[in-house]
């Protein structure tokens, strides 16, 4: 759903498949602390500030992309 919204919106990024890439799971682990759920979501805002989001939460990523 992530992704087929990301599309829809125009929005590119970077998928990394963190069940057949284990340096992109051992990645995701670090960076999420420790949460294994997927999908998850790293944005990076124009003031420099991360917005990390576990699960697909369509108000978060649109906030996060400032779409709302």
């Amino acid at each position: 759903m992530l992704k087929g919204y990301l599309v829809e919106k125009g929005v590119s990024f970077a998928e990394r498949l963190t069940d057949a890439d284990p340096l992109a799971h051992e990645e995701m682990l670090k960076v999420s602390d420790g949460a294994m759920g997927v999908p998850f979501a790293v944005f990076e805002k124009d003031d420099g500030t991360v917005v990390k989001i576990l699960g697909f939460d369509k108000e978060k990523v649109d906030a996060a992309l400032g779409l709302s």
